[in-house]
């Protein structure tokens, strides 16, 4: 593939909704990668895209982006349901995959993306963007130089008080709707880069709305030694969307966390220091910035979030729905 002489990675986006927008709209302050295609499931809408983003390709359909020798990755903005099988047919293709969060709906599905991903030996990966944020990035180091000690607690929220649209995405059992794959995914990765992603113990409670899905939930997470994530999340209510970490000799706030331009470490009482990123990005470019590095190095998966870590974050997603007894349609 071309990324392997220094050429840039040639991407292509499978959909054209909002967050695929967001995607494209952030390609500018990508160093690696550059936009080559879209495909969306009618020749027009992919077309508009294409002009609005500056895209040189437009197809009608997934299958003609996906047969296009010159395309180097796909990423996948598809909504939740239709993840598995974007991905499996972009592996099939021959391309590096880069999919939304969540992977998918549940770990049954992404068991047969990592499947197939490493019988092809091809590179697959997780858009979850918070990893790859500057912001993350320097509390990752002051946690691992100890700045605050001993970790002990984590608290993490994302919710949002969307407005009532019963046939809308977010509402919509259909289609993966409610907090947990949503908003829930956020926090619970969160507390996954911070503890590992097996704790001991799960316990979980959710509000099940009118339309079946999960509006608000808390989960409590319990792990070796008896350290503890307290996360949240919500579709029909506005939460603070900060994340605090405790150590025994101090803490970090991280204010609206999962886009985060600031953190604060606390030593002994005081605020001894603050992280400012001033990045002109939204934060997206970082992901596929990820994808063309790893690409480069011959990976097939990447060393800050891997497949393995994906895949237990989703069995945990399974574990606290199967304590509220929400089944997606088309589950056993």
């Amino acid at each position: 593939m071309g990324q392997n002489d220094g050429e840039k990675v040639k991407w292509g986006i499978i959909s054209t909704g909002w967050i695929a927008g967001k995607f494209a709209d952030d390609f500018a302050h990508v160093a690696n990668g550059e936009l080559y295609a879209v495909g969306s499931r009618s020749l027009e809408s992919a077309s508009e895209f294409a002009e609005k983003y500056q895209i040189p390709q437009a197809y009608g359909s997934y299958e003609e982006l996906l047969s296009d020798p010159e395309v180097d990755a796909v990423y996948i903005g598809t909504p939740h349901p239709f993840h598995k099988e974007n991905v499996l047919d972009a592996l099939n293709a021959g391309k590096a995959v880069l999919c939304e969060k969540p992977f998918t709906i549940n770990s049954g599905e992404l068991e047969e993306m990592i499947k197939l991903a490493r019988e092809k030996n091809l590179f697959l990966m997780e858009a979850m963007w918070t990893r790859y944020l500057p912001t993350i990035r320097k509390v990752r180091e002051w946690l691992d130089a100890g700045k605050i000690g001993e970790v002990r607690l984590l608290k993490a929220e994302f919710g949002f008080r969307s407005g009532w649209n019963p046939e809308g995405r977010l509402l919509n059992l259909e289609l993966g709707g409610g907090a947990l794959l949503d908003a829930g995914i956020y926090p619970v990765s969160f507390a996954s880069m911070i503890f590992g992603y097996q704790p001991e113990d799960i316990y979980s409670k959710a509000h099940i709305g009118e339309t079946g899905v999960d509006e608000e939930f808390s989960i409590m997470l319990s792990y070796s030694g008896g350290r503890t994530a307290m996360l949240n999340g919500a579709v029909r209510l506005g939460l603070t969307n900060d994340a605090y970490i405790h150590g025994t000799e101090g803490y970090i706030r991280i204010p609206s966390f999962l886009n985060s331009k600031t953190a604060e470490l606390h030593v002994g009482g005081q605020e001894t220091e603050t992280f400012q990123d001033d990045r002109a990005s939204t934060g997206y470019a970082f992901e596929a910035e990820e994808v063309g590095r790893c690409l480069s190095e011959g990976l097939t998966e990447s060393p800050t979030i891997t497949l393995e870590e994906s895949l237990g974050i989703m069995r945990l997603l399974d574990t606290c729905r199967s304590q509220w007894g929400l089944r997606y349609p088309g589950e056993s």
